[in-house]
């Protein structure tokens, strides 16, 4: 489902339509770019997506809704960066009765089909569509009840766009941790996103019921769900301390990193400290694995980023800024955002992107003009 060779993933940026995208993006048969593996992994950023629109000449109107889907992203990522998102934000989950998650979701048996597909296509895909996360973790925390940390790291697990930030950031913000009110839908609702026609589930009654009503049967029963990554054995090899080192990592698989620097060594670094934190499935390793493929000559190091420097006696190193990041030591580089000047996230996202939006509008306005002049 996901090509992992950086000319077909070139080929799929050149393929957005982001006019498409902004009227059916919340459809399960929409236009989505299935972009957010290579977003996540850091083989593409943000920027970059971005970049390539405005070559497009594309008008403000025509790409909004997807430039503000892209700042999402970015916004969580700053979030992160300012605050333990494994912790709830702004405060605590109401009404939580299990710090489990429910069996039927773990086992794709809730009865509402959409969502036990969506989940049976997780376990064989790594993918979900944005709107069925969404229905999911509500089912999960605001009807289930359970405390949001537990499913959205079993969820996390399972994804090949695994993005702590966007993952937990978003499970926090329906279960009302991160937003002013919790996130609910009902059966309608799943109906007209996902092209079901289902009724009588325990969904299927008015929103102003939802938040009174009673775990449903189908989701008493909790689990606590076995998330544990295997990381492969490799074999020791010599570095040349000479040359600088460039870091790679789950979060930096960026193959166009500083290629004008041949003469250097490229290290992707996995900490089981990291994993023990933050497990991951081994299809996504698996995968994370083929995206590395396009790093020229990056060897693998499983260890502690300590022990990478001890034993190899290394000064000379660069890494890419990121929260997973705070212990490595040398020379830290910018990632690429699509606003860099904008880096308050105190507020709402909001408010994070009608800033946002005002240097978007200028970068249209710069490009325009050079087209008209260009044309005289």
């Amino acid at each position: 489902m996901f090509e992992t060779e950086i000319d077909r993933i070139l080929e799929k940026v050149e393929a957005i339509d982001p006019v498409e995208y902004g009227k059916t993006r919340n459809y399960l048969g929409g236009a989505v770019t299935e972009l957010s593996p290579y977003i996540s992994r850091g083989v593409i950023s943000t920027r970059f997506i971005l970049d390539s629109l405005l070559k497009k000449g594309y008008k403000y109107y025509e790409i909004e809704r997807f430039v503000m889907e892209l700042a999402w992203r970015d916004y969580f990522q700053k979030v992160w960066m300012n605050v333990d998102i494994d912790e709830d934000v702004l405060q605590p989950q109401e009404d939580v009765e299990n710090n489990e998650m429910p069996q039927a979701i773990l086992e794709a048996t809730t009865g509402i089909e959409a969502i036990d597909k969506g989940i049976n296509d997780l376990y064989e895909t790594g993918y979900v569509h944005n709107h069925l996360r969404m229905y999911i973790a509500s089912i999960t925390t605001n009807i289930g009840k359970s405390y949001w940390k537990t499913p959205a790291k079993w969820f996390y697990y399972h994804l090949l766009d695994a993005d702590w930030a966007s993952n937990a950031c978003s499970w926090q913000w329906v279960a009302g941790t991160f937003a002013k009110k919790k996130y609910y839908a009902n059966q309608e609702n799943i109906n007209k996103f996902c092209d079901t026609d289902q009724s009588k589930t325990f969904l299927d009654t008015d929103y102003s019921n939802l938040p009174l009503m009673p775990i449903p049967k189908v989701l008493k029963e909790t689990t606590m769900p076995e998330l544990k990554t295997v990381l492969p054995e490799v074999d020791k090899f010599e570095i040349d301390n000479s040359k600088p080192t460039f870091i790679y990592n789950f979060y930096n698989l960026d193959p166009f990193w500083n290629k004008d620097k041949p003469d250097a060594n490229r290290i992707l670094l996995l900490e089981p400290s990291h994993f023990e934190k933050y497990p991951v499935s081994s299809k996504v390793i698996e995968f994370m694995f083929k995206l590395a493929g396009n790093i020229d000559g990056a060897r693998t190091f499983v260890g502690e980023f300590d022990e990478l420097v001890a034993e190899n006696n290394l000064s000379d190193i660069y890494f890419k800024e990121h929260p997973t990041n705070s212990h490595y030591k040398g020379i830290e580089e910018n990632r690429d955002w699509m606003f860099a000047e904008v880096n308050d996230v105190s507020g709402s996202f909001f408010r994070y992107w009608r800033k946002c939006e005002k240097l978007l509008k200028f970068q249209l306005s710069k490009i325009n003009k050079a087209n008209k002049s260009k044309s005289v």
